[in-house]
């Protein structure tokens, strides 16, 4: 296959979701958004069935009910009637299917699938924009449609389990009335693929739009928690646990919803994070600062990061985070032509490490990230090479580094038909890859794709994946400040294998 153009995006976490916020924003349709005396919602049938007329004509009229709840659940006024219309799954599937083939972000989401595919995030055969269109035909329970200001309700939904839903989109709609979603979610927000030599405040501002997603849906939800539990006379922070078993159910899926139940991890995880991290970051703003801070509040100072999503003490706070350190992408990449680059925040670590470690240690290890980036690339003289890929992050201690190293490197058996070490000393070897928990230095690997190289340097990990040796090199004297030897060793440096601390030997090369 021949790749072309600098402006095609992985920026995985950043665009993958955001891309369907700007065509409209929708709602999950899932079981534990149901209220406890709500009806679940059944599987498929060969013959849809439809609301009545009744229904929907009761349905419409509550809307202006739900309307004045989540007006007094947000403190967000309202400034005018919304509108809404009552829409079939063709209408809806044939809108997604417009706004996906004209949508900015989606195109460069259509191109994205190489990059993903090279980090391990999707298979191989995946067809990315394909299952995109089937999961939101499966999962979409409602959506408000920024662009013509009107909440969208679904023929094929019963009324009772769309009321939680109305008053998730109808607080969009409050959103959208006093600070325009579509002007607020693309404020600030940077492409780096239009900028030929990239600064570190560019990288900054990579994560804007999913930061800035993840409050909109995070108050959406709250709302919808909230109506969900109003009969009792209580609200979502009076029942941490309901919140609890609506995140934990986001990400499993139930037999009426098969794409997703069987989706990669990857697009689980990216597809809730808006919702599940949303939710959890306004629960604690509430918690520590106020409905007021809660929701006007934080669109007018919003979170910036991932990070600060996932863990809201370093929004608080005001935590500020050094910026890495950066190649000379002319000089260093001449021989190249860029695919793709973008920001690896704590999100997309998070997803990395719960793929190839799984869910507990993904926790323990994300919190120690402190910045890191990719850049993809394709050799100027093969078009059809396989794609060249530069990751770089920095941790909060060397500890922390060699950890994930190790995750990484465990990740090329996976990701690989074929992985062999190359190294001078023999003594060296690592037994198995599988077993691997810590390393520091350099360690290169072989692959049917070019040479894998990995190196730790205190705090700092770098990878380059079928780059050429000069390219690494230079790459490594850039951004490590490594000084080379004439022919440096490919082998480990040192290593730590799964075995109790009292036994384990340090191996030099």
């Amino acid at each position: 296959m021949e790749l072309t153009g600098s402006d095609s995006s992985m920026n995985s976490s950043k665009k993958l979701t955001a891309c369907f916020f700007l065509c409209f924003c929708i709602s999950i349709y899932l079981p534990a958004q149901q209220s406890p005396t709500s009806t679940q919602p059944q599987p498929a049938q060969s013959q849809e069935q439809k609301i009545s007329p009744k229904e929907a004509e009761d349905l419409f009229h509550d809307i202006d009910n739900i309307l004045q709840f989540a007006s007094k659940d947000t403190g967000l006024p309202i400034k005018h009637e919304v509108k809404k219309q009552l829409s079939t799954r063709d209408q809806v599937v044939a809108y997604l299917e417009k706004n996906m083939s004209e949508d900015k972000d989606a195109q460069r989401l259509k191109r994205s699938e190489l990059v993903l595919k090279k980090f391990g995030l999707l298979p191989h055969d995946f067809d990315l924009q394909k299952f995109l269109v089937t999961l939101l035909r499966e999962q979409v329970a409602g959506y408000y449609d920024p662009k013509t200001k009107t909440v969208n309700l679904l023929d094929w939904i019963g009324a009772d389990q769309q009321r939680p839903v109305m008053a998730h989109e109808l607080t969009h709609a409050l959103q959208d009335q006093s600070f325009g979603l579509e002007k607020w979610m693309k404020a600030g927000d940077t492409d780096i693929d239009d900028i030929k030599q990239p600064k570190s405040s560019d990288l900054e501002r990579d994560e804007v739009a999913e930061a800035r997603q993840a409050v909109v849906e995070g108050q959406a939800m709250v709302v919808l928690v909230d109506y969900m539990l109003d009969a009792t006379g209580q609200s979502i922070l009076e029942s941490p646990q309901i919140a609890d078993a609506l995140k934990q159910s986001m990400l499993l899926g139930t037999d009426d919803s098969p794409a997703f139940k069987n989706a990669p991890i990857f697009l689980k995880e990216e597809l809730t994070f808006p919702y599940r991290y949303g939710l959890d970051f306004e629960i604690n703003l509430l918690k520590d600062k106020g409905k007021e801070r809660a929701f006007a509040g934080v669109f007018a100072n919003p979170p910036t990061t991932s990070r600060q999503i996932m863990e809201p003490a370093t929004y608080l706070s005001g935590e500020h985070i050094d910026p890495v350190n950066l190649p000379d992408f002319n000089e260093d990449f001449k021989n190249y032509e860029r695919f793709d680059m973008g920001a690896m925040g704590e999100f997309d670590v998070a997803i990395l490490v719960d793929q190839y470690a799984g869910t507990e240690i993904s926790h323990e290890v994300y919190p120690h990230w402190r910045g890191g980036y990719y850049y993809s690339a394709l050799p100027k003289s093969d078009k059809s090479a396989p794609l060249a890929l530069l990751y770089f992050s920095r941790w909060s201690d060397p500890d922390a580094a060699e950890e994930f190293a190790a995750i990484y490197a465990r990740s090329l058996e996976q990701r690989y038909q074929r992985v062999e070490q190359t190294i001078d000393n023999p003594n060296s070897k690592i037994p198995q890859l599988k077993t691997l928990k810590t390393i520091n230095g350099t360690h290169t690997w072989q692959t049917e794709d070019g040479a894998v190289v990995i190196s730790v340097q205190r705090d700092k990990v770098l990878v380059t994946e079928s780059f050429d040796q000069a390219t690494t090199d230079r790459l490594r004297q850039e951004l490590l400040d490594q000084k080379l030897p004439t022919k440096w060793p490919s082998g480990i440096i040192s290593i730590r294998l799964n075995i109790p601390p009292s036994q384990r030997n340090l191996v030099s090369s």
